[in-house]
């Protein structure tokens, strides 16, 4: 893989700057805090995708502000082949070139030999475990080296991410800034945005998926279920996270029992 151009690190942002932005920002276009982040951090930021509908939508808008900032996604070895699909088509529209990142090999063969393909429905720890090896160390080897990163949380979809701020301090990830710019949007934004600007989107979502990540952890949800409720449905009184957005406290089960 080409190594991206070197990166001029600045000192790290200072919690109460970062509170201050996170309030001003709170009036501010996704447009207008993209912009704010390229300017700021150069070539020391990166988007993070999975390319979900609301990564997607930011991709459209960064490839109109700053074509050049890296794109980085997570190839966990069991994405739906609709996910390998729209990268590719990605690649093509935008002209650019996303940035593949892959489990250890090593700690793969070894959890895989220890506990199994499909560890996963097994435990709430072993599926917390698995999700550690194919999705949060291959983002934090990713993400070494860059000063803030931008990802597609939105507040709508609940849970722990309710109160997502638009700019944070990551901590777990040695203080960089993390910044989420349609943290105030909800479903009907993003897709009015998708549809008037023509974005291209997973085919899963046309069959009834409003969450999408590794294949046998996802499935279609019903009419007025959660919008995460396919995600990791047969868990209950956890959160429905890998671990990437949430530390250790946050991921432990909550008034019940994962089955």
């Amino acid at each position: 893989m080409t190594q991206p151009a070197a990166t001029i690190h600045r000192a790290r942002m200072q919690p109460s700057e970062a509170d201050l932005l996170a309030s001003r920002f709170e009036e501010s276009s996704p447009e207008e805090v993209l912009s704010w982040a390229v300017d700021r951090f150069g070539d020391a930021l990166a988007l993070s995708t999975s390319f979900q509908v609301a990564g997607m939508v930011l991709l459209d808008m960064l490839s109109r502000i700053s074509p050049d900032t890296r794109i980085i996604t997570l190839d966990t070895g069991r994405l739906p082949a609709e996910t390998y699909d729209l990268i590719d088509r990605v690649q093509m529209r935008y002209g650019c070139r996303v940035e593949v990142h892959s489990p250890d090999p090593a700690e793969l063969t070894d959890i895989v030999a220890r506990h199994g393909m499909n560890m996963f429905y097994r435990s709430y720890s072993l599926r917390l475990r698995c999700c550690e090896v194919r999705k949060v160390r291959p983002l934090e080897r990713a993400l070494a080296g860059l000063d803030a990163w931008i990802t597609g949380l939105v507040r709508s979809q609940g849970g722990t991410r309710t109160d997502t701020p638009k700019l944070s301090i990551d901590s777990a990830r040695g203080g960089m800034v993390k910044i989420s710019p349609l943290a105030d949007w909800d479903d009907e934004r993003v897709w009015a945005y998708v549809r008037e600007h023509d974005v291209p989107y997973s085919a899963l979502y046309d069959r009834g998926y409003t969450s999408i990540g590794c294949d046998p952890c996802t499935r279609a949800v019903q009419p007025g279920e959660d919008p995460r409720a396919g995600r990791w449905w047969w868990e209950e009184g956890v959160p429905k996270e890998c671990g990437i957005h949430v530390g250790p406290s946050a991921a432990r089960p909550v008034g019940g029992q994962a089955r």
